[in-house]
């Protein structure tokens, strides 16, 4: 009994190991790198166009006005409308790999200010933005978080 109880464990044991290793690896193609969250939505048009479809809330909330107008200066040239992302320009902010159990609204301020590695997709890096207030960093997550819970982000 204690045999066949260590071999059924040990098999279940491979088999998670299998599901993690092949569920975990990440693309080297060039077009976007794979932490374990679902990216299979093929991003490598180059047309500017959104990258995803974002759907608005129907009210935003005071802090999320004023960093919808900051977000449209300093971020949507690259981050597209809404946040949508643009391909071949830069992600949608409107991902669950943003949601905030895996980039936290720190992340957002260090990105905004001191730059980014790529290290999800394949746009290459994020560079500084050029005189953003940490204010206006966090009326603009306040945004985006809206626009994520809004498309089931949360």
């Amino acid at each position: 009994m204690k045999r066949r109880t260590l071999l059924i464990f040990a098999a279940i044991c491979v088999a998670l190991i299998g599901f993690l290793i092949f569920t975990m690896r990440g693309t080297m193609d060039g077009s976007m790198m794979n932490d374990g969250l679902d990216m299979s939505t093929d991003f490598k048009s180059s047309d500017g166009s959104a990258m995803v479809q974002v759907t608005l809330p129907e009210t935003l909330s005071a802090n999320a006005q004023i960093g919808k107008r900051a977000f449209d200066v300093k971020c949507a040239a690259c981050h597209g409308a809404n946040a949508a992302g643009q391909n071949g320009v830069a992600p949608p902010l409107v991902h669950k790999i943003y949601e905030p159990s895996h980039h936290a609204d720190f992340a957002f301020q260090r990105a905004a200010q001191n730059g980014v590695r790529s290290h999800h997709w394949g746009f290459g890096n994020m560079p500084a933005i050029e005189g953003i207030t940490t204010a206006e960093i966090k009326f603009i997550t306040a945004y985006v978080r809206e626009l994520q819970r809004a498309n089931g982000i949360n």
